[in-house]
């Protein structure tokens, strides 16, 4: 996927998924996504380039980075625990659902019990 093919589908995708709040506190050309008030991603255009930014775990982040050339320390973020997509022929749709579903996931297990209660209710 390109880097205008990521940004596509990681705003599509992250809409699909329950709770997500989008919104504009960076400005109209930051797509920000939320879970709980608390932001899982970023989309933008940065310098020309297309990108998302995404949570992750310190030790994934640099695993991703080792694997995907598309795949750097986040931009204008914490670089331990933030990475930026920008596209590649090894990045596909299966890989940003698993990197976006994480990002959000790392988001919501740090919010208060209630609140993960509202978002992640038990099964059965």
């Amino acid at each position: 996927m390109n880097g205008d093919e990521v940004v596509r589908f990681a705003r599509e995708y992250a809409l699909t998924l329950p709770f997500t709040e989008p919104c504009w506190p960076f400005g109209p050309e930051y797509d920000v996504f939320k879970v709980g008030g608390k932001m899982f991603m970023l989309a933008a255009v940065i310098q020309g380039r297309p990108l998302i930014n995404l949570k992750a775990a310190p030790e994934m982040a640099l695993l991703h980075q080792a694997i995907y050339d598309g795949i750097r320390p986040g931009y204008h973020m914490n670089k331990k625990h933030w990475i930026s997509v920008y596209g590649g022929e090894n990045i596909t749709s299966e890989l940003l659902k698993t990197l976006i579903d994480d990002s959000r996931q790392r988001v919501i297990d740090t919010l208060p019990a209630r609140v993960r209660q509202r978002l992640r209710p038990p099964h059965g």
